[in-house]
This record gives C-alpha cells, sequence and structure tokens, in this order.
C-alpha cells in the first residue's frame, strides 16, 4: 500500500513538474507584456502595469501585426480545413478500398517518414518552385506548403478513427441504397468527430505557430504572426515587450479552439487506448 501512495506521489510531482515547465514562460510572458523595457532590462517583480507595448503593436505604422495576425487566422483556417478533408478521404480509402494489406502501413509509415524531414530543408525547393509559377509571396503558396507538412500527421491520426468505424454500419448503409458521398457525410464524418476535433486542433495550432516556411514565402502583406513578432527583433534593438505582447495575443485562438472543443479532444486523444 505504501508503494501504491509513493507511486502516485511521484506521479503527481512528475505531472506538476511538467505543467510547470509548460505554464512558467507563458506567465513570464504575460508580465513582460505589460512592462517598460527598462522593467525588463532590470529584471522588476514589482512594477506599474504598462500598455505602450500593445499601443505600438496594434497601432503603430512600423507594425503590421494586426494585418498579419488576419493572415495567419485565415492561412490556419483553411489549411486545417483542407487536412482534414483529405485526411478522412485518404485514411477511409486505405481501410475502406480493396488494397493489399501493405498499402495502408506503407501509407502511413511514408506519411511519418515525411514528417520527420526539418521544414527548413523544403523552403529551397519550394520557394524556386513558387517562383517559377508566379505564386510566391501568396497565401496559395503558405496554404499549400502547410497542407503539405501538416498532412502526414493529420492522416495518422485519422487512420485510426476510421479503421475502428463498424463496417457493419456501411454495410446497412449501403442496403439502404446510401452513395459513398452521402456515407461519408452522414455516417463517417460523425463518428469520427473526435478524431477531427483533436487533428483539427494540433493541425490549426502547427500552422499558426510555423515560422521558417512563412518567413521565406510571404511578403509584408502576407506574413504570418511569427514572422511580425521577430520583426520587433532588430540587429541594434530586441523589443521583448513588445514581441511579449505579440506572442501573449496569439494565444487567445488556440486557447478559444481548446475551449471550444475540449470534449472532443479529450475523446480524440484517448481514442485506441482502450476499448
Amino acid at each position: 500500500m505504501a508503494n501504491v501512495r509513493w507511486g502516485r506521489l511521484g506521479m503527481h510531482a512528475v505531472l506538476a513538474l511538467g505543467a510547470l515547465v509548460v505554464i512558467l514562460p507563458v506567465v513570464w510572458i504575460a508580465f513582460a507584456a505589460f512592462k517598460t523595457q527598462i522593467a525588463l532590462l532590470r529584471g522588476d517583480l514589482v512594477f506599474t502595469p504598462y500598455l505602450g507595448n500593445f499601443e505600438e503593436l496594434l497601432f503603430s505604422k512600423a507594425s503590421d501585426y494586426p494585418a498579419n495576425f488576419l493572415s495567419s487566422a485565415w492561412v490556419a483556417s483553411v489549411s486545417t480545413a483542407m487536412v482534414l478533408l483529405i485526411a478522412t478521404l485518404a485514411a477511409y480509402s486505405m481501410y475502406r478500398l480493396r488494397w493489399p494489406s501493405w498499402v495502408p502501413a506503407l501509407v502511413l509509415m511514408g506519411s511519418l517518414v515525411f514528417h520527420m524531414i526539418p521544414p527548413i530543408t523544403l523552403v529551397g525547393p519550394w520557394y524556386v518552385m513558387f517562383r517559377s509559377i508566379g505564386w510566391d509571396s501568396t497565401y496559395t503558396a503558405l496554404v499549400l506548403t502547410h497542407v503539405a507538412l501538416n498532412l502526414p500527421i493529420g492522416i495518422a491520426v485519422m487512420s485510426v478513427f476510421v479503421r475502428d468505424i463498424p463496417i457493419e454500419i456501411e454495410e446497412s448503409a449501403r442496403l439502404d441504397g446510401s452513395s459513398t458521398p452521402q456515407m461519408l457525410w452522414h455516417i463517417v464524418f460523425p463518428l469520427v468527430r473526435p478524431g477531427l476535433a483533436a487533428t483539427g486542433i494540433l493541425v490549426f495550432v502547427f500552422s499558426w505557430n510555423e515560422f521558417a516556411v512563412a518567413l521565406n514565402l510571404t511578403s509584408r502583406q502576407t506574413a504570418t504572426v511569427p514572422v511580425a513578432i521577430a520583426k520587433f527583433a532588430q540587429e541594434y534593438e530586441i523589443k521583448n515587450g513588445v514581441m511579449a505582447a505579440g506572442a501573449l495575443l496569439s494565444i487567445i485562438p488556440a486557447v478559444l479552439l481548446l475551449l471550444f472543443a475540449q470534449r472532443h479532444i479529450v475523446k480524440g486523444l484517448t481514442a485506441g487506448t482502450g476499448k
């Protein structure tokens, strides 16, 4: 009994330590966003809240943060929707079409191998390709690259949910005269809703935070939030407070999504752990 108690205490201690590792940087950013540059450099623990960082971030002529925030929202939303659609259809085709048994395994392995490639190594070829067809510095190029980067993880996650759908449900729907599109819309997509929520959050956050591709494939008008924040780190001056304010505001969309889809996300992340 004592061993079980100590084991639980150890597990709780590890969880608490992990929570601190995640939360403390966010707390530091929140405090830094309301400090002056001098207070930040001195490391003041007691300070008067300062809103100048947000004013410079949102209203300064030198800042493109508001427009870039909308750019990030557009790119992340469109790329997430495309990944969810393509990943679900790909997973369905792997487990419902009459492929040899090694085909799904090969697709999943290939997807995960591609996902492990550092995005920075793909920036050069993508830049040359999109510039040759006139798509450089466009939302189209950024959306397509984000879809390519996030599709492997989308296929891997959605395949778990599609695989667990009882085939009898689909056979019954076919006997009732449902076509494949009708079956996908009325049966498959509702049944994999937790997977769509979990995958959607992951893909949205990955797309929202992506920096290397966005830095090289966008212009001032089409840049995303990470690029906009990085612009405040200049050669002779680093505006830590303004960068912290930008980072703090950039957290809001992900937090809202997590709160909105929390129930489905828990189901999605625990899928396959038990029956």
